[in-house]
Parts: C-alpha cells; structure tokens; sequence
C-alpha cells in the first residue's frame, strides 16, 4: 500500500525498515481503505517515522510498550512546533496533529489500547441515584436514541444547577428548588428548550417517585413556561427563494451533487434530517417509481412517487459522487472517514446554503424546507388531513399555523405601498 503514495523506491525501504514500519503499513492500509486524501497519508507517515524513533531511543523495545510514549511525544512536538508567540488554541491544533495519528495507529495494533479521544459521557449525570432510568424511557416508553440525548442533555442542565447551589442529596429536592432551576435556565435559552427541559424534569420527577427515591412526588411542582397555539409564524421561505438556493449549489462537485439531491428531498417532500440520513439504497424503487421512507415518528412508513427531478438529482449523484462502499446508505462525508452523512450534517448544509444567498430565517436548518414543503401545499389549497398524511403529521392542529396568516400577501404589502389596501 506504500506505494500508492511514495513514489521513490528508498522511501519505502526507509519506512518499513523502521522497528514500527510494520505498524505505519497496517495504519496506511486503514487510512486508503476509508478514503483519507493522500497528502494526509504523507503527512502522517514521517510524524509517525519520528514517533516510532523517540519511543526507541526512550527504551521501547515492543508495539505494546508505545502507549506509554504517546503523551511525552505530543508534549515534544508541540514544544518544537509551537514558537512563544503561539496561542493556546494554536498549541491544540498542534497537539491534535500529533496525537490523532499516533493513537490512531496504537488502536490498530495494540489490542487494548483506547487512546483519549472525546471525554466519554454517561448518559445522564444520576446514574449512581436512578441506574434505571434511561432503560425505562428505552424500553417502557419507546424512546428514540434521539430522544435519550436530549434526556441527557437536560439533566446535565439540571445536575450543573443543583451543583451550584450546593445540593447533592435528590432527598431534599423541594418546590423552590425547581423553581429556581427553570427561572434559571429561562435567562440563558429559548422558551422551547425550557418547555422541553421541564417536560423531561416531569418526567424525571415521576420516575424518582414511582422507583421511592423521592418521599413526595414533586413533578407536579415543575410548571412549565406558558405557551400559546399559534402563536409564531411558520419559518417557510419563498417558492423563488427556494429557486435560488437550488441554483447556487455548484453541482460539478461530489458535495455539490449530493447537497442538491439532498435539498430537493426535503422541499419536495417535507422529510426531516434524520429520514434524509437514514435513507438506502433500498429504500428506492426504481422500476416502480416509488421512494420508501421508513422508520419515521411512532414507527411509521411513507412511500411516494420518485419526482423525476428529485430521481435525476439521485442518479447523478450516485454515479458521480458517491463513493464505493459496501453500505447501502444513499449519501456519504465527502472528506474522510467517508462515512454516511449524519443529521446534523444534513441540517448543517441546508443552513450553510441559506446563510449563503443571505436569507434570514429564524434556526436556520432543514425544518426549514420542511416547513416552506408544507406552506406550499396549504397556499395550494390542499387539505389539512391531506397535507398531515403527505409529512406525516398525525395531528391537524400541527398544520393549523400555517394557515393563520397568508404569508405571500402579507410580503406584497409589506413590500409595496400601503394605502394601496385601504
């Protein structure tokens, strides 16, 4: 595999006559397989060279005894590449440039090696108090992963505010004390996420009470923020805005092609980060004319027809953009590890499109296409039910909101002269 990407016979020779060459060949393999650009490969290839050097002059005589090395090296390398001059943010990157490789090679070739990598979390900071909560919410209630995180997200939340306040025993939890925590929490988020975290400190709360954890059921005293039905405006964009942001997607790129393909999925039919993501290969029927989407809220599927648009800008991008890989998910990283896109990524692109033609939109995101795929339909004059079946909304009064206002008459008034409407 070497010589795929140096080119100079005594290179080579250099390389795998090194005590770790054997490693370095084992770790280039796994780089290539898993499409790593090749002037990372180069890159690596000689840090690693020095790595293997400074364990063997430090005394290493054998693969396993190199995790030990690891640290000292990063240090050297930093204290040698970074000037004084340099920031502590500067020195990270260093320090990351050095140490990703090195621990990337040991994980290959020292069986029980972990490395640092990212801090591991549990999943929620009371584990130790209530180990069965979140196989509860799993099990019980049917929770997505999704969902889990969130869970955990908000009780990090709240185990970081009664760690401010000093209270470390559950047992003395009182009505003040939530109190205090959502007032808290109202001053630095948004009112939905303070919705949110009070739903699942209710929840929380019951667990604790139902398992006798807590003397008293206190999820009663969690009051959430009040908030009214109809009260926002849908964050839809225009049908000529959507125009736009089709046709500043550079479709001679991989990324172009899969970002294109990508948006006109979630325009044409409402579909959410996650089914954009999780979409396969044979979740397409060609012959039929039929997109399968699966798996979506409360375990339910949907199959469309395959706008001829949308299956063009499919095509093209598997023929000229995927990578080959064995996984049948549709859309893949463009930079290595290619892996399959994730969610946020999806969400990710569609923001960067959005912020890219200047439009303004309240959190950005792919819920925004979704929301302008749903607008559509209503300014159509389709059916409430109908459109809550075509996005799967299972409640009516979920589409409701786009029907208060008429968005694209409000926009002409606010855009030309008002005394035209009197």
């Amino acid at each position: 595999m070497l010589q795929l990407f140096f080119v100079r016979p005594d290179t080579i020779d250099r390389i795998r006559s090194s005590w770790i060459g054997g490693a370095i060949e084992q770790y280039v393999t796994w780089l290539t397989e898993r499409k790593y650009a090749a002037r990372t490969v180069c890159r690596r290839v000689p840090m690693l060279m020095r790595f293997g050097e400074f364990a063997w002059d430090r005394g290493a005589r054998k693969w396993e005894e190199l995790p030990g090395f690891a640290a000292d090296f990063v240090a050297s390398w930093v204290a040698t590449h970074c000037g004084p001059c340099r920031s502590q943010p500067a020195r990270d990157q260093i320090a990351k440039a050095a140490r990703v490789p090195v621990e990337q090679m040991l994980r290959l070739v020292v069986g029980d090696f972990r490395g640092t990598g990212r801090p591991h979390r549990p999943p929620h900071p009371f584990l130790n108090v209530a180990p069965g909560f979140f196989p509860y919410l799993r099990q019980e209630r049917g929770l997505r992963e999704s969902s889990l995180r969130l869970y955990g997200h908000h009780l990090r939340q709240f185990a970081a505010y009664l760690e401010k306040i000093g209270l470390q025993d559950l047992r003395h939890l009182s009505p003040p004390v939530l109190s205090g925590f959502v007032i808290d929490l109202s001053r630095r988020v948004i009112g939905s996420s303070v919705r949110n975290a009070c739903g699942i400190l209710h929840v929380f709360l019951g667990y604790l009470y139902r398992e006798r954890l807590l003397p008293k059921d206190l999820s009663p005293a969690v009051e959430s923020p009040q908030t009214y039905r109809l009260a926002k405006i849908p964050r839809s964009i225009t049908w000529d805005e959507v125009r736009r942001l089709l046709e500043t997607v550079d479709r001679r790129a991989p990324a172009g092609r899969r970002d294109y393909a990508i948006l006109l999925l979630l325009v044409t039919y409402g579909l959410r980060a996650r089914e954009v993501a999780a979409l396969t290969l044979d979740d397409i029927d060609w012959r039929q004319e039929r997109l399968r989407i699966p798996e979506r809220k409360a375990g339910h599927s949907t199959a469309y027809p395959l706008s001829p648009v949308v299956g063009q800008a499919i095509v093209d991008y598997l023929q000229n953009g995927r990578p080959q890989a064995a996984d049948r998910h549709v859309f893949f990283r463009v930079v290595a590890p290619q892996n399959p896109i994730t969610e946020a990524a999806v969400s990710s692109r569609v923001s960067h499109y959005l912020h890219k033609i200047g439009i303004e939109v309240p959190r950005a995101g792919s819920h925004t296409l979704r929301h302008t795929c749903v607008q559509r339909l209503v300014d159509a004059e389709f059916d409430l039910k109908v459109i809550g079946d075509y996005v799967v909304y299972h409640d009516t009064t979920s589409t409701e909101i786009y029907t208060k206002v008429a968005i694209e008459s409000l926009r002409e008034v606010a855009c030309g002269d008002g005394e035209e409407i009197l």
